[in-house]
């Protein structure tokens, strides 16, 4: 895969999950307390669930930034390239997805997902340090 089609790709990305980012942000900070009140929930819950969801919402657009830094630098290795781009998908989709789940149906069950996604993300920050790295092939 070419350079070019590798950065279109990224930015792709980086335009759908910030795109959703900002969905959900909205909702979280429009709907979803009323959502929490209309079902009786206590107030120390749903402070603590809005917490919850603003934490995935907070890590969710990081990472499309993050996306769109990586679209954006003009060297490196394209391997290291895609790990970084597939680390923060799947970062994204396992913590902020199973928090945004957590909350919305209240399963803390699912809060044992989201520190493999936290791995993840570190993970996708971590593969541009040897995608920085010059090789001879790439």
């Amino acid at each position: 895969m070419s350079s070019e089609r590798l950065s279109r790709r990224i930015l792709m990305a980086a335009a759908i999950t910030g795109a959703l980012g900002v969905l959900v942000g909205a909702f979280g900070a429009h709907g979803l307390e009323s959502v929490f009140e209309s079902r009786g929930y206590e107030k120390q819950l749903i402070a603590k669930r809005l917490d919850q969801y603003d934490v995935g919402v907070r890590y969710h657009l990081l990472q499309s930034v993050m996306l769109l830094a990586l679209a954006a630098v003009p060297f490196g290795s394209e391997r290291w390239r895609r790990w970084a781009l597939r680390f923060s998908l799947t970062g994204q989709i396992l913590f902020s997805g199973s928090l945004y789940l957590l909350v919305l149906t209240n399963t803390p069950k699912l809060g044992m997902i989201t520190p493999l996604g936290g791995l993840c993300l570190i993970f996708s920050w971590l593969m541009l340090i040897p995608m920085c790295w010059k090789t001879g092939g790439e």
